[in-house]
């Protein structure tokens, strides 16, 4: 029995010291790993730089990890490059505005949301009515940023990129005439001047579009006035068509062609069920 007793005190002593070790162990291991941490994130508090390499480190290894996964590269500042806005997030006037202008010139009603918000802020800066830039916009580029005259006007407001080229100087160089902000700005300011030259708006768009010497403008400024007059309708929110009434047979002619053939395009195959539209607003 002694021996027993002797064993069983041993083997209870070894248990012991293994437990109180490994307690030990663990203790002074968390112990090292919370030190750690808190010089890890003192270095980061007082070596900003060390934050950043870090940060990027990491977001580097995530943007892999997430490639691997899906097999796209990602770009997390993609969305604040991108010229969009809620129309519902604009004022009543400016959201009349997008979405009309969404519909005439078929294109998405978040990124002229941004261009009218725009015109907005730009208007009562260089005494212009907001409207009005929107209208030149219009007839310029019917809202195409990537559009190119035969004579080179590109953008929104088809600036001449190699005679002002100084004016996107500040966004970069002339490449930032197909950002939409920015070719917006350039032309507002190029507006701003015509019309101070000229003296008077309608003299001001003949200037704008290089017919300045001659009475013939192609029409181009009572375009941007006719515009001009059905912008200010819709901010009102007048329900102005997005056509305007032909003027002659052959025209009604033509929108009547255009009008049947766009509602049969929109029947519902026999044994479909229609699906419902969405209200954009």
């Amino acid at each position: 029995m002694t021996l027993v007793a002797t064993l069983t005190r041993g083997l209870r002593t070894f248990a012991s010291d293994v437990a109180q070790g490994f307690f030990a162990i663990t203790h002074n291991g968390m112990a090292v790993v919370g030190l750690s941490l808190f010089f890890f994130a003192v270095a980061m508090t007082v070596r900003p730089d060390l934050r950043a390499i870090t940060e990027t480190k990491l977001i580097g290894w995530l943007q892999e990890r997430q490639y691997d996964a899906t097999g796209l590269a990602s770009d997390v500042d993609a969305v604040d490059r991108a010229t969009a806005t809620d129309p519902r997030d604009l004022p009543k006037q400016q959201a009349n505005l997008a979405y009309w202008l969404s519909r005439k010139y078929r294109v998405a009603p978040e990124p002229v949301s941004a261009l009218v918000s725009e015109a907005y802020d730009l208007g009562p800066r260089n005494e212009i009515d907001p409207t009005l830039i929107l209208a030149v916009m219009a007839v310029e580029s019917s809202f195409n940023p990537f559009a190119q005259s035969s004579v080179g006007a590109q953008g929104l407001m088809q600036v001449m990129t190699k005679v002002h080229a100084d004016k996107y100087q500040s966004f970069g160089g002339a490449m930032a005439a197909f950002d939409p902000v920015a070719n917006l700005r350039v032309g507002v300011n190029v507006l701003k001047e015509c019309i101070t030259r000229a003296g008077s708006v309608d003299g001001g768009l003949r200037l704008y579009v290089g017919a300045g010497n001659t009475k013939d403008d192609s029409g181009y400024a009572a375009k941007v006035v006719a515009e001009h007059g059905r912008l200010l309708q819709v901010a009102k929110g007048v329900k102005v068509p997005t056509t305007p009434p032909p003027s002659t047979a052959a025209e009604a002619a033509t929108a009547r062609l255009e009008s049947l053939w766009e509602k049969a395009q929109r029947l519902t195959p026999f044994g479909k069920e229609p699906k419902d539209e969405e209200d954009p607003r």
